[in-house]
């Protein structure tokens, strides 16, 4: 696994009221199918509904420990995905989403580490990762 991060994923209440409280710092966002994306630097903030949030990490948005964040790194391809999750299953992560197949079109899975945080490894074919690691948002 590259020591990196390309997304920090914030599970919010209100997505209106998270993406104005952004946009009020300065922050330019764009919405895509209620979720918004930041570009920030060479990784992206991403505001998403909580409870969406949860369900895709695979985890229950009960109060029971869900942070109500992510951490994502993003990868080149499904066979890379595939590989660091493994690894972080046998380095002692539990795996809460084995990789698949996701709704955008891209693939991905989820992991928590050893404190509960989870970490999505995904290959997004819209993302671009430049040379030294960077994730550069599209223009939706």
């Amino acid at each position: 696994m590259e020591q990196r991060i390309s997304i920090v994923t914030l599970g919010v209440d209100d997505l209106a009221r998270a993406r104005a409280f952004y946009e009020r710092m300065g922050w330019q966002g764009q919405e895509v199918e209620e979720t918004v994306f930041f570009q920030a630097g060479p990784l992206a903030l991403v505001l998403w509904g909580r409870d969406k949030l949860a369900a895709d990490s695979g985890v229950p948005d009960d109060g029971s420990g869900f942070d109500r964040m992510t951490l994502a790194q993003n990868v080149r391809s499904a066979a890379e995905v595939d590989a660091v999750v493994a690894a972080a299953a046998e380095a002692g992560a539990s795996v809460t989403r084995q990789p698949a197949t996701t709704f955008y079109g891209g693939y991905a899975g989820v992991f928590l580490d050893p404190d509960g945080h989870a970490w999505e490894i995904a290959f997004n074919p819209g993302f671009t990762i430049t040379d030294d690691g960077a994730l550069v948002l599209p223009e939706f």
